[in-house]
């Protein structure tokens, strides 16, 4: 099945919360706003505008990764990087829910990404996953993810790869 990106709508609301519940246990915030739904979708949609954006945030597209018209996940694409996201947090979060692993969701959500930097002209994608998240790090390597380094930065230890935009 084909592997779609899109921004979240107001039917969203149940499984998204039922995904950021799973991953926060985890550790991972998968919804990065807070309050009522409707604040959430207001949120995402500003941050793709890059209106109005709090200190330390750039313009950012958070989309829904939607296979067969389920939820599967999310990306957050970053459009540009600030200093923190250069060390540890990358152009591209991608987080899908755990009863959807292991079927290749998350190399088409980062190819798909990577392509949607591309056409935004960003020739090169910063990409970083935890030291011990072999899973991701396989995703980004498959996707044509170079190591740059590891870096550790306020106790999270990150591998940071960049992807040339012409090889994806």
């Amino acid at each position: 099945m084909t592997l779609t990106l899109r921004p979240p709508r107001p039917d969203d609301e149940t499984p998204l919360l039922r995904m950021h519940e799973q991953l926060r246990a985890d550790g991972f915030e998968f919804l990065l706003a807070d309050g009522t739904w409707d604040k959430v979708l207001a949120t995402v949609r500003r941050e793709s505008l890059g209106e109005d954006l709090p200190p330390g945030r750039v313009r950012c597209d958070f989309l829904v990764a939607e296979v067969g018209g389920v939820p599967v996940g999310r990306v957050s694409v970053r459009h540009e990087l600030t200093e923190y996201l250069h060390e540890v947090g990358g152009h591209v979060g991608y987080a899908v829910a755990p009863e959807h692993r292991r079927r290749g969701y998350a190399t088409q959500m980062l190819r798909q990404s990577v392509a949607l930097l591309a056409g935004g002209g960003v020739e090169r994608v910063l990409v970083t996953c935890d030291d011990d998240n072999a899973g991701s790090a396989a995703v980004i390597e498959a996707c044509g993810g170079v190591l740059e380094d590891v870096r550790t930065r306020d106790g999270e230890t990150k591998r940071r790869y960049w992807i040339a935009t012409g090889n994806v």
